[in-house]
């Protein structure tokens, strides 16, 4: 790597960081969106820069997509097939009160899987995982990381609503849990993310709270893991922000994304 093109590395990781710092109020650094800059962040060897809430974000998509040409192993199945297996699903009562399934979202090549709980009220009516202000917040760690919400694969435990956003109860889990390990089989990611303590503990089987799961590393099915606090939760205590951060780096050094 060349001087320019280290300088520009550096800059596009001080930028995330400072993007998620300054949400976390760590610091009150805003990003330059200078010319010059932005010239900088398209320097020889960098891919196109994006833009989101007035932050300037380097989408490392090279290094976190899976080759879409490489053929799949025999006898995965697709996001499409468990898809279609699941239907219109009435497996549990949860689909009593849903208004849509809430699948997942995201590429199916990427090597980066976040898995949260369930729907809330604004995923139930969009259909999309992670789209109210909780997602609006998990979209700023994917880019503060240097990424896109469309180069990795978002999905809850549970595809449907619970009432009032109630936590899913075990039937509940139990009669999704297929689906969900179809999805992750399909997609044959490099890392899960698991985003509070229902995901983490149902894909552990590990009663631990999550205040002490969270940062280590763990295994599911020969898949690194990393569980670490819902964003939800950053809501409401955002000086655990920070600890989030930390958890990301560790996800970005195993997925090399950054030196």
């Amino acid at each position: 790597m060349n001087d320019t093109e280290e300088l520009a590395h550096a800059v596009a990781e001080a930028r995330a960081y400072v993007m998620w710092a300054t949400d976390a109020g760590l610091c009150i650094l805003k990003s330059d969106s200078s010319a010059d800059n932005e010239e900088l962040m398209r320097a020889p060897g960098n891919q196109p820069a994006s833009k989101a809430e007035g932050h300037t974000v380097l989408v490392q998509e090279s290094a976190l997509h899976k080759d879409a040409a490489a053929p799949g192993k025999p006898g995965l199945p697709t996001l499409a097939s468990v898809r279609a297996e699941m239907g219109e699903c009435t497996r549990c009562k949860l689909h009593k009160c849903r208004n849509q399934i809430v699948f997942g979202v995201g590429s199916a090549q990427a090597r980066l899987v976040f898995v949260g709980e369930a729907p809330g009220e604004d995923e139930d009516l969009s259909g999309e995982p992670f789209v109210g202000k909780a997602g609006q917040l998990l979209t700023k760690m994917i880019e503060a990381m240097g990424l896109s919400r469309d180069t990795v694969y978002i999905c809850n435990t549970v595809k449907c609503r619970p009432p009032n956003n109630r936590n899913p109860e075990p039937d509940e889990l139990e009669s999704c849990e297929p689906f969900l390990k179809g999805q992750l089989k399909a997609l044959q990611a490099e890392v899960i993310v698991t985003l509070g303590r229902f995901a983490a503990q149902a894909l552990l089987r590990d009663q631990t709270p999550i205040s002490r799961l969270r940062g280590i590393w763990r295994e599911y099915e020969g898949v690194a893991l990393m569980p670490t606090f819902h964003p939800a939760y950053l809501l409401r205590s955002p000086g655990e922000k920070a600890k989030v951060w930390g958890d990301l780096q560790e996800v970005m050094k195993k997925l090399g994304l950054r030196k």
